[in-house]
C-alpha cells in the first residue's frame, strides 16, 4: 500500500478528512506519519486517536531552516513515503526541499490562485469587492503557492456576508476536495511533469480541474 506523511500545524481537520476518507478506502493508501512544526496542536490528538505515528520539528532546535528541513526530508524518506500533504504546514519550505520531493508535495490554499496566494485571503477577497471567492490544491513548488494548479472550487461572497462566512464556506470545499486530490495521486492518475500537471495523462488547464458544487 502506498504511503502518505501529512505536515501540519494547527487543529487538523484537514488532516482529518484524509484519515477518514483512508479509513473508509476512499483513498487507497496509508497515512504513515503526521509531522508538525509545533508541538501542542490538536492535530497531533487526532494522528494519535488514529493511531498514527507522529513527530514534531521545532525550529528552535535547529541551526537553520535548511538544517530542519533536511531533517524532516530524512525522515520522510526513511519512511519510504510516496506522498507528502501539506495540511495547513504554516512554515515556508525551503526551496532545498521543495527540489528534493517534486512532484511529490501538494498544498491546498484558500483563494482561487494565482489571486491571493500567501496570507489574509478572505479579508483580501472581500476588500476587493470580490463577489466569490475559493479554494486550490496545487502542486507546491519553490514559490509560495505557486506551483501547477491541480483542482479547484469556488464559493459565492454575498453583500451580507463576513469573513467567518466565506472562511466556512471554502473550508467546507477543501475538506471535500483534498481527499478526491489524493486519491487521484494515490491511483497514479495525477502527475506533475516539468512544471505542469496532468490528469490522466491529460494536461490540466493553467488554472487546474474546476470542482463540481
Amino acid at each position: 500500500m502506498k504511503k502518505i506523511v501529512v505536515l501540519i500545524s494547527g487543529q487538523g481537520s484537514t488532516l482529518q478528512a484524509l484519515i477518514d476518507a483512508c479509513a473508509i478506502g476512499q483513498i487507497p493508501a496509508q497515512i504513515v506519519s503526521v509531522i508538525s512544526n509545533k508541538a501542542d496542536v490538536f492535530g497531533l490528538e487526532r494522528a494519535k486517536s488514529a493511531g498514527i505515528s507522529h513527530r514534531v520539528f521545532l525550529r528552535k532546535a535547529f541551526d537553520s531552516n535548511l538544517a530542519m528541513d533536511n531533517a524532516i526530508g530524512d525522515y520522510i524518506d526513511n519512511l519510504g513515503a510516496d506522498l507528502i500533504v501539506l495540511a495547513g504546514y504554516m512554515k515556508i519550505l525551503t526551496p532545498e526541499f521543495t527540489q528534493r520531493f517534486a512532484g511529490r508535495v501538494v498544498n491546498i490554499h484558500p483563494s482561487l490562485l494565482p489571486k491571493y496566494p500567501g496570507l489574509n485571503t478572505y479579508q483580501r477577497a472581500m476588500e476587493a469587492g470580490d463577489t466569490e471567492h475559493g479554494t486550490t490544491v496545487h502542486f507546491v513548488n519553490e514559490e509560495v503557492d505557486g506551483g501547477a494548479i491541480i483542482l479547484q472550487a469556488k464559493v459565492p461572497i454575498f453583500p451580507e456576508d463576513n469573513i467567518s462566512d466565506v472562511e466556512q464556506r471554502t473550508r467546507e470545499q477543501e475538506l471535500r476536495i483534498y481527499p478526491l486530490v489524493v486519491k487521484w495521486f494515490m491511483e497514479d492518475r495525477l502527475k506533475l511533469v516539468g512544471t505542469q500537471a496532468y490528469l490522466d495523462g491529460q494536461l490540466l488547464p493553467p488554472q487546474g480541474y474546476a470542482a463540481e458544487e
